[in-house]
């Protein structure tokens, strides 16, 4: 099922805008400079999406230049800026553009796919995406979308999905699953050790053992309130849901978790939810987050998911398969083409290559 969420990402770093930092030119593909500051930009960008983010993003990451994953991230951003010179320009010399009509049909897809345009506005906030640059990255998809047909007609058809459907059962295939809502109580040991600790460096291990307690005690009580307020008005749960609970995500949903199975959830949450009936609502339930109050709406016992009820998301997945298969003939074609040249000698791939085997090598020999 996770291939039915893939879309065409790959347009989300073909694209970038206009830089006002570092303008030195380091590469030149067919006569157009990309700069420093493209290549500052999109490493940010790569970095923060990435594993590394929690060790400091890009600004820590910087600093160990001679890193073979930074020389990797290097190397990696280094090609798609000359991929998306390429691209950028063959969209210009085939006339190419995403007309605004264009771009709210794009809009009005997304908002239908997600329920509506409260929940869409909600998304783009929780990952920090602003409505700009959510509607450039939709201009930028319809544009691969006609460079791609413009190279090759890509169609898929509810025969080819069935097909890909008949042959790939075990992906829809699913176990047990729940649906759920649950308003959180924050009560994380490790956040709150770290938390005091912060504010007081000099508490004696006991001291600090006495506060946490006592903080755990008051969340629990908080917990048992919510628990009776909850249990007193059931039909309020989502709207006391978004306004109590400590999980912010689900809270503006009303506390809607959606569909899980069990190995989604940790075992504790999962034992209680799985052990509930449809329209209940549980006692406190303690996992290492906190406190949960945990309303179960909805039960799917194991089975397989309906061609019918994935035909059209399959569909989707198969066609942006084949524009990305398109769209690599022709990266390809004008790479072998195009003129390239590195006007900083250090972001050529063979001299990355190089690099990389050296530091490599100076590690082994550390060991």
């Amino acid at each position: 099922m996770k291939k039915l969420l893939v879309c065409l990402a790959v347009s989300t770093v073909l694209f970038t805008g206009c830089s006002f930092m570092n303008k030195t030119g380091i590469i030149e593909v067919n006569g157009k400079v990309i700069t420093q500051a493209d290549f500052d930009r999109e490493f940010d960008k790569n970095v923060d999406k990435s594993f590394l983010k929690s060790f400091g993003g890009a600004k820590n990451f910087k600093k160990e230049e001679n890193n073979p994953m930074y020389l990797v991230f290097k190397e990696k951003v280094t090609n798609e800026l000359i991929i998306k010179s390429l691209l950028d320009a063959e969209i210009e010399k085939r006339g190419i553009v995403a007309t605004k009509e264009d771009v709210q049909s794009e809009i009005k897809k997304v908002i239908d796919k997600v329920g509506s345009k409260e929940e869409l506005n909600r998304i783009l906030k929780e990952r920090k995406i602003s409505n700009e640059q959510f509607t450039n990255d939709l201009k930028t998809q319809v544009k691969i979308r006609k460079l791609v047909n413009s190279e090759e007609k890509v169609t898929v058809s509810d025969a080819d999905a069935k097909a890909y459907y008949d042959s790939h059962k075990n992906e829809f295939t699913h176990g047990e699953q729940v649906r759920a809502s649950h308003i959180l109580i924050a009560a994380n040991f490790l956040d709150l050790l770290q938390t005091i600790k912060q504010k007081n460096p000099n508490i004696t291990p006991a001291e600090l053992n006495a506060e946490i307690e006592k903080i755990m005690a008051s969340q629990k009580t908080k917990a048992e309130s919510i628990l009776a307020e909850v249990k007193k008005n059931p039909d309020n749960f989502a709207k006391i849901a978004q306004q109590k609970s400590d999980d912010k995500g689900s809270a503006a949903r009303g506390g809607e978790l959606g569909f899980f199975p069990r190995e989604a959830m940790v075992k504790e949450f999962a034992d209680a939810a799985f052990s509930m009936k449809p329209n209940t609502i549980s006692d406190l339930v303690q996992t290492n987050f906190g406190y949960h109050i945990i309303k179960v709406t909805d039960r799917m016992e194991p089975g397989t998911i309906p061609f019918a009820k994935v035909k059209e998301d399959l569909k989707f997945y198969l066609e942006t398969q084949k524009q990305i298969a398109v769209l690599k003939k022709i990266t390809t074609r004008l790479m072998k083409e195009a003129d390239i040249k590195y006007l900083d000698p250090t972001y050529d791939p063979a001299k990355l290559v190089d690099v990389k085997v050296e530091n490599t090598a100076e590690t082994k020999e550390a060991k």
